[in-house]
């Protein structure tokens, strides 16, 4: 895995995903495993146990964590659309707890693109934090959708992933072509929905 991050180029963002979940004595170790050792840039963290659990990731502001909202699973809605009292279902109160978190601008939020109506609630609640959109392609989202629903106003601030769909293009010998066939179009699909939303948040 080092390895596989050194070759990525310094400008890319390399995000962990592992969505790592526990006390800050045991959080402060994953920090160090996965931005000291692994070299990862953020991670996907769990925020169940509360804001003591994520600040090892965000106390370094040269690295973040992408805070689990609403998840991409069909089974997230088990916990993550319980309401409280405020009638406010429990991603909607991650989102806004996250904004509290972001004092170094180092906080994000995970979103499935399986969701697309909570995508963009979540975008609106938090319209200036980066939203991770996982769920593209195999689980069923949609690439175009997710990009003009989770990007901010200016274009920016989605970040689309797609893995299945671009590594499992061809069994067969063409598989870099189809993989690069796969990314591309997925890339335009993008492009061409965000850049929408972009003119029209301008006019």
């Amino acid at each position: 895995m080092r390895d596989t991050v050194e070759a990525i180029p310094t400008e890319v963002i390399t995000i962990a995903d592992a969505k790592r979940g526990d006390i800050g004595t045991t959080a402060e170790r994953y920090a160090t495993a996965v931005f000291d050792v692994l070299g990862f840039d953020a991670m996907t963290v769990n925020p169940y146990q509360g804001s003591d659990s994520v600040e090892p990731y965000i106390r370094d502001p040269s690295h973040g964590a992408f805070v689990l909202c609403k998840t991409s699973n069909p089974g997230s809605d088990d916990f993550q659309n319980l309401r409280g009292g405020d009638g406010a279902a429990l991603w909607e109160l991650v989102a806004r707890r996250a904004l509290t978190w972001n004092e170094r601008s180092n906080v994000g939020l995970v979103v499935g693109a399986t969701f697309p109506e909570e995508l963009g609630r979540v975008r609106a609640l938090a319209p200036d934090l980066p939203i991770l959109i996982p769920g593209v392609g195999t689980q069923g989202g949609d690439a175009g959708e997710s990009g003009r629903l989770g990007a901010a106003v200016d274009g920016t601030m989605a970040v689309i992933n797609a893995s299945r769909q671009v590594l499992y293009a061809s069994s067969g010998p063409d598989w870099r072509e189809a993989a690069r066939r796969e990314a591309t179009a997925l890339r335009d699909a993008m492009a061409s929905a965000v850049g929408a939303r972009s003119m029209a948040g301008m006019g």
